[in-house]
């Protein structure tokens, strides 16, 4: 598995003199152990116990599932496991267990204690989960041998180990697959101040001077993302290397965003658009999702996937089962001014002529 730095980095970093080059950021910003993990405090105090219990007994942890959404540090946080309990670690991801011969091939390399990792679990093939079953429970797999009526089962032997599992949607995985993870986590956003620590954090480790109140800007336009504000970090860096003195102000952090196309509230050229859309050629709503895609040029699964889970968090886009309706915010952040029938943020009906509709599915 690699990793894209261009889309930013996980959210547990190190301490320690700066980096030459953004290739040493995978080993240089990941966090070594929970002690240096940043945020998530209740699933750090959740996982510490679990790891001490399994360390205590002298016996591999239970499996475990991390859900969230992405760039919140479930990758980083895998590999803390393995680290904590000094164990070797293995990634894949759902998508590359295209065949259950994929996963008996690597089920069968591992040693006692190691820890795999499968990211985007959700998307495993299912001949592959269900041999993963019998693995998770009594660590052995059956490999099928051959076709028709001279097929032969072979039982193997697998190493007891700890699966590490994340998931962007956790309602996708199957009944049977997640209750046989011995401890959930589901990862939360960020808050502001959490993510002005990362950004110190980082910006030491990569020698960019920043003003805390500029850290406090890029913390304010970055989602409760880590991965989103080390994005941002690094192009508000190049802004105030080319156009200023090398040092992040607030002056340079709100300049460079400007560039990137980023808001005061973390809004991007394409939820812009979206919200564009739906106020000025739909009136505010309701329209399907197909609908409005379209109207900006995108997936529906773009617009569905990538914008409307923050557009919805924000208070800008309310879905109902007649579609995609902006709210009394969005119309204002627009600098329009919204209707009298415009949904006001928090409410859970929008009043109009043909009727309430539920905000909500």
């Amino acid at each position: 598995m690699s990793t894209d730095w261009e889309s930013g980095v996980p959210d547990g970093f190190l301490s320690g003199a700066p980096l030459d080059g953004d290739r040493d950021l995978d080993a240089g910003l990941r966090p070594g152990s929970l002690g240096d993990f940043i945020g998530q405090p209740r699933v750090r105090e959740q996982l510490e116990l679990v790891l001490h219990a399994a360390r205590a007994r002298g016996r591999t942890p239970d499996h475990i599932l991390l859900s969230g959404p992405p760039g919140l540090g479930k990758t980083s946080l895998a590999m803390i496991i393995a680290a904590e309990m000094g164990a070797a670690i293995r990634i894949t991801s759902g998508p590359a267990l295209e065949r259950a011969g994929d996963l008996a091939a690597m089920l069968s390399n591992l040693v006692e204690g190691d820890v795999l990792f499968i990211d985007e679990i959700h998307r495993i093939a299912r001949p592959a989960e269900e041999m993963l079953y019998l693995a998770m429970e009594d660590f052995r797999v059956d490999v099928v041998v051959g076709k028709g009526p001279g097929a032969t089962s072979i039982p193997l032997d697998v190493a007891p180990f700890t699966l590490v599992a994340a998931t962007t949607r956790s309602g996708a995985l199957t009944g049977p697959l997640r209750d046989r993870f011995g401890f959930t986590a589901h990862m939360e956003f960020y808050e502001p101040v959490e993510l002005v620590r990362v950004l110190q954090r980082s910006a030491s480790i990569l020698g960019i001077p920043i003003d805390a109140d500029a850290a406090a800007e890029v913390a304010g336009r970055s989602r409760g993302t880590p991965r989103i504000a080390n994005r941002l970090l690094r192009r508000v860096r190049d802004y105030a290397e080319v156009r200023g003195d090398g040092r992040v102000d607030v002056a340079a952090a709100r300049s460079a965003l400007a560039v990137y196309d980023v808001d005061e509230l973390g809004l991007d050229r394409l939820d812009r658009a979206v919200l564009g859309s739906l106020v000025r050629s739909f009136g505010g709503g309701p329209v399907g999702v197909s609908t409005l895609a379209v109207a900006v040029g995108e997936e529906p699964a773009t617009v569905e996937e990538v914008c409307e889970p923050f557009l919805v968090r924000a208070g800008m886009i309310a879905r109902t089962p007649r579609g995609r309706i902006a709210t009394a915010a969005a119309w204002r952040h627009l600098g329009l001014t919204p209707p009298h029938d415009a949904v006001a943020q928090g409410h859970g009906v929008r009043v109009r002529e043909d009727g309430p509709d539920a905000l909500f599915d």
